[in-house]
């Protein structure tokens, strides 16, 4: 059985711009109780709210999901990607799809070169950390002995992965390009892996002006 958090999102997704009141009528709960939900879900980033006004008197809220609420829907993403994917690689040679994931992850990169100039190996560390987390990663670091490790938990792209592992070169390249430096993947969740995680090692941080 769905939760009413989860037909709270439900509605939205088929009517955007509902109000409290149109929400309880949807998901047969009191308006005190879908207030409560939409507290939480506003916390948790799933839903935003605008203040929208009919004529004379005050504006009233209306809610609508947010991106990161848009994807808690993913399948109807999943399959799109993966025929877009599909009709690329019968078009293409693969050299040429693994440059493409290669310049996408280089060209988000560019818009980070400024503002990660000067950083400490840690603070690079934390930007892709905060960087990843909103592309809906959960991911940690930590240095242990002479190396470190970006562990990645929760991959977002992880259905549509499994029929094209390129994917997964554009975490590579963006962590590397941010460090500057290579980055060895030493686990990964398509091989049967509980996470992903990639490892700079001493010789690395040797080798490098960092």
């Amino acid at each position: 059985m769905k939760s009413t958090r989860e037909k709270i999102l439900e509605t939205l997704l088929d009517k955007p711009r509902s109000t409290i009141n149109e929400l309880a009528k949807a998901v047969s709960i009191n308006s005190i109780s879908v207030r409560h939900h939409l507290t939480s879900l506003l916390l948790d980033g799933l839903v935003e709210s605008e203040e929208e006004r009919h004529g004379v008197g005050r504006p009233h809220l209306v809610y609508s999901l947010s991106q990161k609420g848009m994807e808690h829907f993913p399948t109807r993403y999943f399959e799109l990607t993966s025929r877009l994917l599909d009709q690329m690689k019968e078009s293409l040679p693969a050299s040429v799809i693994n440059r493409f994931f290669t310049d996408m992850a280089e060209n988000l990169v560019k818009d980070y070169e400024k503002q990660t100039s000067g950083y400490s190996i840690e603070q690079k560390l934390d930007f892709i950390k905060n960087l990843l987390q909103k592309q809906g990663f959960s991911v940690g670091w930590e240095k242990k002995d002479s190396q470190y490790f970006i562990f990645e938990n929760g991959c977002p792209y992880y259905h549509v992965s499994q029929a094209h592992p390129e994917i997964c070169s554009v975490d590579q390249t963006l962590i590397s390009k941010v460090m500057n430096i290579p980055v060895e993947k030493i686990s990964c969740v398509l091989s049967g892996d509980s996470n992903c995680v990639y490892c700079i090692s001493q010789e690395t941080l040797e080798g490098s002006k960092l």
